[in-house]
């Protein structure tokens, strides 16, 4: 079974950091700074860490500032943000209590103070005091690897979050949880699958090498929440090492409304299925039709569909209706305008498809285009969706997202 690449966790035990365990440490932020620094780092941290030594959130300040961070030998994240550092130093805290005292503070400036055994937050007339962890047995985060280029945070957040709609969630098939970022030159693809739909994004980007070429498969989770987070700044620099030499890491940064930001994440072990070939539909009908009005009608009609039951689009001349129904109990239907075309000729080929209503939706609500165009082969084989700029246009070629068709009962 595919897995991903792990360290030793024993490892942690002969690590050494740049501060020696019990070196005092004492800065003043602004309150905002750091609840928002904390939350962010703190989202990284493991529910069930196995070993309790990875619950703990490591603040460092050094001249650049304090840097707060967490690793749980997959996923590192770590926010580098201004402060007034009168003693520089590192400690290590639980993680999910700073964040909820940080989440609580009045807003007033923060001085946190620490030595060997304690820190203490101070933040007007509050004040807190917490047990602080070894140091010395807190693991190394990875480097950074070297820059591989960068894109655009607004458009790599949007790609992102088209794409990971059709990643897996089942984690006995590791392999369907990631997804395959493919670089080739100025072109970065994103593609997942969960076996049962596929997504496809395509956008430019700056390579470090115009003749950059390689491929990585990453936890579609941390992609999407990296993603997200770094959208305040212009542009997220993404750094793949050599996973052939069995590296397997890679990483984001980018700037965020407080600081800097990196997350590495170990890579994803195993093959991505070949699943590009099915984006190539030759369509024997197609369906263009108003994207908002396709997705209201989703939601209302899906109200009544049983589950693991389909959807049912009826295509007809200038409109498609759809129905569902949960046995006798309850039924609808509602149909709506579309240009249909029969690039088949003679009999229509088709004329009802069966749609899981959850993937049709995730679908639609993934396209970022006033229409949409739907590419049918055949009864029960994959569906085609792509974006309409305009309704006579030709369909966007930079997303494609294939849902394979559910049976209809005779």
């Amino acid at each position: 079974m595919p897995t991903r690449h792990l360290p030793t966790p024993s490892g942690a035990n002969q690590l050494t950091n740049q501060y020696p365990e019990g070196d005092a440490v004492k800065i003043r932020l602004e309150r905002d700074v750091m609840a928002e620094a904390v939350a962010w780092a703190a989202r990284s941290l493991p529910t069930r860490p196995s070993v309790p030594i990875l619950a703990g959130l490591l603040v460092k300040a050094d001249e650049s500032g304090v840097t707060m961070s967490s690793f749980d030998y997959e996923t590192s994240a770590q926010i580098n943000v201004k402060a007034e550092v009168v003693e520089p130093g590192e400690a290590l805290v639980s993680g999910r209590l700073l964040a909820d005292i940080a989440r609580s503070l009045p807003n007033r400036p923060v001085e946190l103070t620490s030595d060997e055994n304690r820190m203490e937050l101070v933040c007007g007339s509050a004040r807190f005091t917490l047990q602080t962890l070894p140091v010395a047995d807190y693991p190394n985060l990875p480097e950074m690897p070297a820059a591989t280029g960068t894109v655009e945070s607004d458009d790599f957040a949007r790609a992102v979050g088209q794409v990971v709609v059709a990643a897996g969630r089942d984690e006995l098939l590791p392999v369907f949880t990631g997804v395959r970022v493919e670089i080739e030159g100025e072109t970065l693809s994103l593609l997942a699958t969960d076996r049962y739909r596929m997504a496809l994004k395509e956008l430019t980007w700056r390579p470090a090498n115009s003749q950059a070429s390689g491929a990585a498969l990453v936890p579609a989770k941390v992609l999407s929440e990296t993603a997200k987070s770094m959208v305040a700044g212009e542009s997220v620099t993404m750094s793949l090492s050599n996973a052939s030499a069995g590296d397997g890491l890679i990483g984001f940064e980018g700037e965020g409304s407080g600081g800097t930001r990196q997350i590495t994440t170990r890579l994803l072990d195993g093959e991505f299925p070949k699943v590009r070939h099915l984006m190539n539909v030759q369509a024997a009908l197609s369906v263009r039709v108003n994207t908002a009005d396709l997705i209201s009608s989703v939601k209302r009609v899906a109200l009544v569909a049983e589950r693991n039951t389909p959807l049912r689009m009826m295509i007809g001349d200038g409109q498609v209706a759809l129905e569902a129904a949960t046995g006798d109990q309850a039924q609808a239907s509602e149909a709506i305008e579309a240009v249909v075309e029969n690039h088949a000729g003679g009999e229509q080929p088709i004329t009802a498809a069966g749609f899981n209503p959850h993937y049709l939706t995730d679908a639609l609500n993934a396209l970022d285009t006033p229409y949409v165009h739907f590419a049918f082969t055949a009864p029960g084989k994959p569906c085609l969706v792509t974006g309409l700029a305009d309704l006579d246009g030709d369909p966007l070629p930079d997303y494609k997202h294939v849902i394979m068709l559910m049976r209809l009962p005779s």
